[in-house]
């Protein structure tokens, strides 16, 4: 396991050997929680984005569509 050094004020210090917790285990669940939250965050940002570019593209083709149209035109001529 890591080590990680975290720096609190002398009256903070105090305060937390006042209180009956274990701050390592704290620590380390309350970082967990920071990193699923802004992993949710850029999730919820990536798919926002993709409906952006969804709405945007309405009406028109699918690539693989146009795709199919351009091979089909290219090798119209050329089956015989």
């Amino acid at each position: 396991m890591a080590i990680i050094t975290v720096r609190v004020s002398e009256e903070i210090k105090k305060k937390m050997k006042e209180v009956n917790i274990n701050w390592s285990e704290f620590i380390r669940k309350a970082i967990e929680d920071k990193i699923y939250e802004e992993k949710k965050k850029n999730l919820a940002k990536a798919i926002l984005i993709n409906e952006r570019v969804k709405k945007k593209s309405k009406g028109e083709d699918r690539a693989e569509e146009i795709v199919r149209r351009f091979r089909d035109e290219r090798y119209a001529g050329n089956c015989g």
